[in-house]
């Protein structure tokens, strides 16, 4: 099923972030139905720094491209700025959508962009914004592939102004709306009001973010379609990962943390090493 069959159903859609193949593996075991690969998150794991703009196209891209080796779920991508003016935002769709991305998520930053819940972000014309979406529509190779507009304005301008953004972006081309970083949940319900009968909705779930935390059954009776929770993973394995270090370089073993942890076979179970050997093996052509 194509993401935008997929969003014709009344079930919002729940897509946890991702940044490589084995959280894109582990989120399709859990059983979701699509994934969103998180400019953030790439950052914060690739990198080891912050999303203020360091990431590269080239390097989500070639992280798309590991993911789609690995599951067939749809993946919405960050291209956060479409990575410059219009052209470089048609060459963003080209490079993602040939890595197998199923939509492009585009913001109207000015570049290099920050993070949707950090303070001090800037904007570029709406109408510069608007072209980007028509460029974007104009370079993709199927109309399956959704294009995601995402306005920041509500923390730069007002909400009455990121309103008037995402209209103009509607009418641009967009398929999806991605109002960034409401402030109560009077807001959301603004959204939902002005567009739900229109336009599919994302909404964005940060934690310690901007907005309020809300779950998805919630966000789905508010009139919402597609709600992500972009930088989760990278939270809990960064907490994680802290935990382990410490506890490795206090205790000189990984004894005490043994229940928090996959051994050698458990990980292999779930990388699924066994069946794929199996399948090395019946490629085998050599004399017995």
């Amino acid at each position: 099923m194509t993401l935008r069959a997929r969003l014709a159903r009344t079930e919002i859609l729940v897509a946890p972030g991702v940044y490589d193949g084995l959280t894109a593996s582990l989120a399709e075991a859990a059983g979701f139905e699509a994934l969103y690969l998180s400019g953030a998150a790439v950052a914060y794991t690739r990198l080891g720094r912050p999303d203020i703009g360091l990431t590269s196209v080239t390097e989500m891209a070639e992280t798309m491209t590991l993911i789609a080796d690995r599951t067939p779920l749809p993946v919405i991508i960050d291209a956060d700025t479409g990575f410059g003016n219009a052209l470089n935002a048609q060459r963003t769709m080209r490079l993602y959508e040939r890595a197998g991305a199923s939509a492009l998520q585009v913001e109207d930053q000015t570049y290099p962009k920050r993070c949707g819940h950090l303070a001090d972000k800037s904007l570029i014309p709406a109408a510069e914004m608007a072209g980007k979406v028509a460029a974007m529509a104009d370079a993709r190779a199927s109309d399956d592939t959704l294009i995601i507009a995402r306005t920041d304005a509500i923390a730069v301008d007002g909400f009455d102004a990121a309103i008037d953004r995402a209209e103009t972006y509607l009418e641009a081309g967009a398929d999806v709306l991605f109002i960034e970083a409401p402030q109560s949940r009077e807001q959301l319900q603004q959204i939902s009001t002005h567009f739900k009968t229109r336009v599919p909705l994302l909404a964005n779930m940060v934690e310690g973010g901007a907005t309020p935390i809300s779950g998805a059954q919630d966000l789905q009776d508010q009139g919402f379609d597609i709600v992500i929770f972009p930088g989760g993973i990278v939270r809990a394995i960064a907490r994680t990962a802290q935990d382990y270090y410490a506890s490795l370089q206090t205790n000189g073993s990984n004894r005490p943390f043994a229940d928090r942890m996959f051994d050698f076979g458990g990980l292999n179970e779930v990388i699924g090493t066994a069946e794929m050997l199996v399948k090395g093996a019946e490629y085998d052509r050599s004399d017995p």
